[in-house]
């Protein structure tokens, strides 16, 4: 089997790569650069960019991934790439929740052995999608975002998009109802994962401090950072 050099986890909005130093096919995007770690490089970019880049990855996972593979049989299912990423990060039993821009997805361990797992692209579609996009919108930074034991009872993101306008319009503070929104979606995270008391967390939310603050209500969390699924195709 030949050296695995450059991998791709391939987000809706966001893709992680990660490359072995070594190599320098990523020079062009040094812009997107993240940092450097056990000899590799990592980096974060709008999934847009991806039909800029004229070479094959050798491994990939994710649904705007397969066009960047000389085979199909590089491709890695993203639960799969998941798992392997929590088993090669973590040595101890656990669930970790991956939230994504438009799904979520949950494996557990027990006993050193994977034992269940659930994928969400329904009520959780668009999420973190979602919050970005207002973010822009009401031009507000990420740090702005403050946890507030308040929360937004919602179903989807989308759904609650109607809840953050109307407060917006009745006088509300955008950047106090857009967390009112987040601490929402963090509740329905720790529902979905079958209300555990410790959660592993990966995923672009692991950045977004009112998120984990507001999950942190409900369980212990643990952030891994935005590039487990890459991990896992290492």
């Amino acid at each position: 089997m030949s050296e695995i050099k450059i991998v791709l986890d391939a987000g809706t909005t966001w893709s992680k790569i990660i490359e072995k130093s070594s190599s320098s096919l990523m020079q062009p995007f040094e812009d997107y650069y993240v940092k450097s770690e056990n000899n590799c490089k990592y980096y974060v970019l709008p999934s847009g960019l991806l039909n800029k880049i004229n070479f094959k990855f050798d491994k990939a996972t994710g649904h705007m991934s397969l066009n960047m593979l000389n085979s199909k049989k590089d491709y890695e299912n993203e639960v799969i790439a998941l798992i392997q990423g929590f088993k090669r990060k973590v040595k101890e039993d656990g669930i970790i929740l991956d939230m994504g821009s438009r799904d979520s997805k949950w494996a557990q361990f027990k006993d050193g052995k994977f034992k269940d797992l659930d994928w969400n692209n329904s009520c959780s579609s668009s999420t973190g999608a979602t919050v970005e996009m207002l973010l822009k919108f009401y031009n507000i930074n990420t740090e702005d975002l403050k946890y507030t034991h308040e929360k937004y009872v919602i179903t989807c993101g989308i759904f609650g998009l109607e809840k953050i306008m109307d407060d917006i319009a009745n006088g509300s503070d955008a950047a106090i109802a857009i967390s009112k929104f987040i601490h929402g979606i963090a509740f329905n995270a720790w529902q979905f994962a079958r209300k555990p008391k410790k959660l592993y967390l990966s995923g672009g939310f692991c950045e977004n401090e009112c998120f984990v603050a507001s999950l942190n209500r409900y369980c212990e969390v643990i952030p891994l950072g935005r590039f487990l699924l890459c991990d896992g195709l290492i």
